[in-house]
């Protein structure tokens, strides 16, 4: 399984999360297999997304889309930071 982590600064988080769910079909079909959102403490207009994805390559070429770029503009997204991650290891405590 492959992470991606994206921190972003959205302008409402309501309408953001309407254009994140309609885009939900989408993100399917480029290989986003499960997603949490979360935000920071004491700042909910920045928005993390944590997702699981086929393939790292999938991921970027989907979220360096010129279609993503126009949908995050329309969605009120502010200078998006992507990290593309590799799993070291799980556990539970």
């Amino acid at each position: 399984m492959h992470r991606v982590l994206i921190t972003h600064e959205v302008d409402d988080y309501d309408a953001w999360k309407a254009v994140f769910d309609g885009a939900a079909g989408i993100r399917r079909e480029a290989g986003e297999r499960e997603y949490e959102l979360l935000h920071a403490d004491g700042d909910p207009r920045t928005v993390v997304h944590l997702s699981t994805w086929t393939s790292l390559d999938a991921a970027r070429a989907f979220f360096e889309s010129e279609r993503l770029v126009r949908i995050r503009r329309e969605a009120g997204v502010h200078a998006p930071e992507f990290r593309y991650l590799h799993r070291l290891e799980t556990g539970t405590l």
